[in-house]
């Protein structure tokens, strides 16, 4: 089967791809390979449904950007195809006294992010938005909301299939790309056929560095899976949150930390931990792959993560054994809540893109050669971002046409 594009994994950023790409250039033949039996299996299918406003990056970065544009083409799309969303805002709390500086750095960042209706917030004015907060000051973000990716990524799907006649191949494993040596097109072998391609885009997830070896010969970062695990709030105690409550992010650790988000189609979830998961798709506990955590420690990169947050890893375990101390760092936030408000919930796996030298990979990231297009790094705010990620990648596609 012969296509101008393959766009390989369908999550909501490969979709997205897909669409703008078809909207720019409707001539151009794509299709998107996908190795599940369906789209957004992973990390789509396991988001906690944040909008995210753009507050928390750094300005003038690929996230920033692509966020805050992408924040405007989902609230369009969502609009017009009927998608629910509610932009039900958040609060970010600062609990201590230490915190105070960073809170005023993310009132700073939004700023500059054009984020201009953001509030500072006193310990009175906290309590108005959510009664039961525990916090000495914060900040409300009325731009943050919540929405169904699953819903997002099945009417781009739609759009892209029934407006544009592309195609989507679900369990089909790529097994093997082969670069032909006058480098006019690419044969994609997968579990089940054969495809040619001019261009190949990897939007691959937690296989993205799998994907871009065929490309890269060495590609000098490796993806390392976080698994962030949840419970979730039982009926009669979520009157305790409002909307969405979260910390001041430590910048001494890579995640957010603990918070409370309401979901769009009810309920609470209070989460999540940030823990190494033994296997790429590791969405439980006892999950485990021998290959995928030799992939991980023997990378000479994530060696030195584990030195650098050996604490921090162990209380992160911890709390993922110990409902007690789980609970006991929901408490920062609302103190009202006991270890027998919390029933399991979810869990996700975070695709962390790791450098050799030991950095966890901060901003998107997409690595490019003469037919490949890598996206090796698109963690949170992906999902918000995604018409706006999918655009600049259409946009680098379209240019070798």
């Amino acid at each position: 089967m012969n296509f101008d594009v393959a766009i390989i994994g369908g999550g909501i950023v490969g979709l997205a791809t897909a669409l703008k790409t078809k909207e720019i250039r409707p001539d151009l033949s794509i299709c998107v390979i996908e190795k599940e039996d369906a789209i957004a299996k992973h990390q789509t299918g396991n988001n906690s449904g944040v909008i995210h406003s753009g507050i928390y990056y750094k300005p003038g970065s690929l996230k920033a950007e692509n966020c805050i544009r992408g924040y405007q083409y989902l609230l369009k799309f969502c609009s017009e195809n009927n998608i629910n969303f509610e932009l039900s805002g958040k609060i970010i709390v600062a609990t201590e006294q230490k915190e105070l500086s960073r809170l005023d750095d993310l009132y700073n960042r939004g700023l500059a992010n054009g984020l201009n209706k953001i509030k500072k917030l006193n310990r009175e004015e906290l309590i108005e938005y959510e009664p039961h907060v525990a916090g000495i000051a914060g900040l409300h973000i009325p731009y943050s909301g919540i929405v169904d990716y699953k819903k997002v990524s099945k009417r781009i799907a739609e759009l892209f299939i029934e407006k544009y006649s592309g195609v989507i191949y679900t369990s089909n494993k790529v097994t093997d790309i082969i670069f032909n040596k006058d480098k006019e097109f690419a044969h994609i072998l997968t579990s089940k056929n054969e495809f040619t391609a001019k261009i190949v885009v990897n939007t691959a997830g937690l296989f993205s560095d799998k994907i871009a070896n065929f490309s890269i010969k060495r590609p000098d970062l490796r993806i390392i899976p976080f698994r962030g695990e949840y419970y979730e709030l039982k009926p009669e105690k979520e009157f305790l949150v409002n909307n969405l409550i979260y910390p001041v992010p430590d910048p001494a650790f890579p995640f957010l930390g603990v918070h409370f988000t309401r979901m769009i189609n009810g309920g609470i979830e209070a989460g999540p931990n940030a823990v190494f998961a033994f296997k790429r798709e590791g969405y439980k506990k006892t999950d485990i792959s021998f290959s995928d955590l030799w992939d991980s420690i023997s990378w000479p990169g994530f060696q030195k993560v584990m030195l650098r947050y050996t604490k921090m890893g162990i209380g992160e375990y911890y709390r993922s054994y110990n409902k007690y101390a789980f609970t006991r760092a929901l408490q920062k936030l609302v103190p009202e809540i006991t270890v027998n408000d919390l029933v399991p919930g979810s869990s996700g796996v975070r695709a962390q893109a790791c450098d050799r030298h030991g950095k966890l990979i901060d901003d998107f990231f997409i690595s490019e050669t003469n037919q490949a297009i890598n996206v090796l790094n698109a963690p949170s705010p992906a999902a918000t971002a995604s018409l706006s990620i999918g655009e600049t990648i259409a946009q680098k596609v379209v240019a070798r046409f």
